[in-house]
């Protein structure tokens, strides 16, 4: 099960999250996040990382031409759509990019066929601890489903079963908002890959 370390801040905490065993860092460019960065920040970090780990940038209530200058100038890899925008927008992108799922309701999770990210729905954007029912995903294929929300080094493992491409964390492995906790993000990634190889 891949992991994702997301709301990265800073260099310190990327590069400990890719020696833990991390498979993708994220960063947010929500300005009310406490986990904002600026693109000449994540820019900065994604210089001095490793290339086999997938830097991901998260985007609220942007245009598709912010997305694609974003992206181009701080050579990230994927962009984490954490919005409904139209199809037009995403006609629009010049880059590899993700939808986050934000799930209501069960019917929620069935209404796309690509890789997606399924978050609890909040008012708010991002980093608010929810949980998803993991007995929506019953009985389901979740091959394409990278999970996110509520997740913890306590509860990781719960969701080894249900055969999730990967989880996605980041209020879960701090020591405040905005500042990993080593031990946490460590036991974090040991115990969902310990998920998969028991699920």
């Amino acid at each position: 099960m891949r992991v994702k370390i997301c709301g990265i801040t800073n260099l310190e905490d990327a590069k400990m999250a890719c020696d833990a065993g991390a498979d993708a860092l994220g960063f947010v460019t929500y300005p009310p996040s406490p986990r904002f960065i600026s693109p000449e920040e994540i820019k900065g970090i994604i210089a001095n990382l490793p290339p086999f780990v997938t830097k991901t940038v998260l985007f609220v209530n942007v245009t598709a031409q912010y997305v694609n200058e974003v992206m181009s100038y701080t050579k990230a890899d994927l962009a984490q759509i954490h919005f409904s925008p139209s199809e037009e927008f995403y006609e629009s992108l010049e880059c590899n990019y993700i939808k986050v799922i934000r799930a209501k309701t069960k019917e929620d999770i069935d209404t796309f066929q690509d890789y997606a990210i399924v978050d609890a729905y909040v008012e708010e954007y991002g980093g608010s601890g929810k949980r998803v029912a993991l007995e929506w995903f019953k009985n389901k294929d979740n091959s394409k489903i990278i999970l996110a929300g509520g997740l913890t080094p306590q509860n990781v493992f719960e969701v080894g079963g249900y055969g999730f491409y990967g989880v996605d964390v980041s209020s879960g492995v701090e020591s405040k908002p905005g500042k990993k906790d080593k031990k946490k993000v460590r036991k974090f990634i040991e115990m969902a890959k310990y998920a998969l190889r028991c699920g």
